[in-house]
């Protein structure tokens, strides 16, 4: 199965492709449209800044390749988050590829230290094949400063001074707020669930 990770410019795209050799894949990176298009399975990865992220997606003449993909496609941390409609980062409203309805925020952590970092347990919203083997309660790595209400898309939320969505879907479109490349054997199992989703 041919899967493709999405040379955003923004990621540390070694470990996520690392993260599916384990899992004996091996990813293309690449940034070239038609490569993307035809791939059985898309990954978009990020980190940073997501006004710096669009600015690179839109030089690369990928905004649009990615909005209109039918296959499975997996946003991870940054990733996720520009899989929706806005996000407001420093200040600046920045239009998202919109495949999810909504926007990204950022996160109130309350008392607690910003950026959220370190390990977390996700609570499940719904059940779904692609929580299989994943128990309630378990715990996976963040980094992150801003962040997706709870919504109809939310498949797991996490508490970090506020509940927000730690993975979420609708149709074809997945995304993982936290890092599975870094979040040990339930990552890798995320990653298994995403290979083995049905068209």
């Amino acid at each position: 199965m041919n899967v493709v990770i999405v040379d955003t410019g923004v990621a540390n795209i070694s470990s996520v492709k690392f993260a599916f050799e384990r899992l004996s894949i091996t990813p293309l990176v690449s940034s070239n449209s038609e490569v993307i298009k035809q791939a059985d399975r898309v990954v978009i990865p990020g980190v940073g800044s997501a006004p710096y992220a669009m600015k690179l997606l839109k030089q690369k003449k990928l905004v649009s390749v990615l909005k209109v993909l039918k296959q499975p496609v997996l946003g991870i941390c940054l990733g996720m988050q520009l899989l929706y409609e806005t996000l407001d980062e420093g200040g600046l409203h920045v239009e998202g590829l919109g495949l999810l309805k909504g926007k990204v925020t950022l996160l109130n952590t309350k008392k607690n230290p910003s950026p959220h970092m370190g390990w977390n347990k996700l609570s499940f919203n719904k059940s779904d094949d692609f929580l299989n083997g994943i128990k309630e309660g378990s715990y996976v790595y963040f980094v992150h400063s801003y962040a997706a209400a709870i919504t109809n898309y939310t498949l797991a939320k996490t508490s970090y001074g506020t509940d927000f969505s730690s993975i979420v879907k609708k149709n074809n479109i997945y995304g993982c707020q936290f890092h599975p490349e870094r979040s040990s054997k339930v990552g890798a199992t995320i990653l298994e669930n995403f290979m083995k989703i049905k068209e």
